[in-house]
């Protein structure tokens, strides 16, 4: 078996875990395609981190229109699949994407089968010609991986007929978010560490840990990592209410060293805000944070209280205080901080490994073979 796996989301080395996962699955020659950067909305770049790389080949390509969420593709994707001749393309994109219809496009012409990802957890109409890349990609890919239970919703309710996987995108990885082996139960008065991991954007809710900061004892401290557009406003807001001492932002780093800071943590903070063309999809920093034996403390929106489990607390979304109260319950109930979490990182060595999500990965791959196989067996009837 023969597997072509494009997706921009491999220049974060942590990704690798999952395809060296899935090149150890029986028969799978694994080629991964990625970009040398990906362009963020707001102008960052993230380069190519080259670690996890065992047992498959790693190709990196130019992208043309790169930060162009929806237009970008890849110019050598035609000669990379003439060489490999892949008998699965999985193309990690939404399906209105032009990447996808360019790689569901090129897998048709040198006979492969196509599978595409899917985040979106919200009905859009599309206007053209983004409607007509989906539903191209609707009727020639006759499976699809749902990263989330309502983008698998959303997808029949747009008019997909073939058979959706619900796989997340990556996971966590035990031998890289394991918990503190130093860590020993928290004492009144030591700095109680509360983490954001993502972008500095709105839709984060970032703004809220500032509000809730100010509600809580000085002991509570917070620690930013990632960019994004808001941390000059987080900084005056911290000024404003007096916690600018208790905040530290570490900015972007290295997706293979996150986990070092998030040992640090006592409290892992998601308290994302659903918005019109957007909610939460999944949460990968709550994952690793779990692995990581973290309780997360998180918002109502989209995908947060399915990947929180009974992991941590979720409160509704865009109360401040009620964020803080969750907190302060965790800062004075140390049982109820214990058993959080253990059931956090139990939650997801459960569910959400990258060895887990590789092996139903695989799975599915080997059903698209067998059905391929199965119809080349079925004789024709002439009449």
């Amino acid at each position: 078996m023969r597997v072509l796996t494009i997706s921009k989301a491999y220049v974060a080395g942590t990704s690798h875990r999952k395809l060296e996962e899935l090149a150890k699955c029986p028969g799978v020659e694994l080629i991964a395609v990625t970009p040398p950067y990906w362009l963020a909305d707001d102008g960052s770049k993230q380069e190519l981190e080259r670690v996890y790389l065992e047992g498959y080949e790693l190709i990196v390509t130019p992208m043309a229109l790169n930060g162009h969420f929806h237009i970008h593709y890849y110019p050598q994707l035609s000669s990379i699949m003439r060489r490999v001749r892949p008998d699965i393309v999985h193309i990690d994109e939404e399906p209105y994407n032009f990447a996808t219809y360019q790689a569901i496009r090129l897998a048709r012409r040198y006979g492969a089968l196509p599978i595409f990802s899917t985040f979106q957890n919200l009905y859009r109409r599309y206007p053209p010609p983004f409607r007509q890349f989906e539903l191209y990609c609707y009727h020639q890919a006759q499976h699809a991986q749902a990263c989330n239970k309502a983008a698998g919703e959303v997808l029949r309710r747009k008019g997909y007929k073939g058979k959706i996987h619900l796989i997340a995108q990556f996971g966590a990885e035990p031998s890289l978010h394991y918990p503190d082996p130093q860590r020993r139960p928290y004492q009144p008065g030591e700095p109680f560490i509360l983490g954001y991991v993502g972008r500095l954007k709105e839709e984060k809710g970032v703004p809220l840990i500032i509000e809730a900061l100010a509600m809580l004892p000085e002991c509570c401290r917070v620690v930013f990592i990632g960019y994004g557009p808001l941390r000059d406003e987080l900084e005056r807001m911290a000024q404003r209410l007096g916690v600018a001492e208790r905040v530290t932002f570490l900015g972007s780093l290295p997706s293979y060293k996150v986990s070092d800071e998030m040992r640090k943590m006592h409290v892992l903070l998601q308290p994302s805000l659903t918005r019109p063309n957007w909610m939460e999809q999944f949460g990968r920093s709550m994952a690793e944070a779990m692995c990581c034996e973290v309780p997360v403390v998180g918002s109502s929106s989209g995908e947060i209280p399915v990947t929180v489990g009974d992991g941590g607390l979720i409160f509704p979304e865009g109360d401040a205080r009620a964020m803080a109260e969750c907190v302060r319950r965790l800062l004075e109930d140390q049982d109820l901080y214990q058993r959080l979490a253990r059931q956090a990182r139990q939650h997801i060595l459960q569910n959400y490994t990258q060895e887990a999500i590789a092996r139903k990965t695989y799975e599915v791959f080997l059903e698209m073979l067998a059905e391929r196989d199965a119809a080349a067996s079925t004789p024709t009837s002439v009449s």
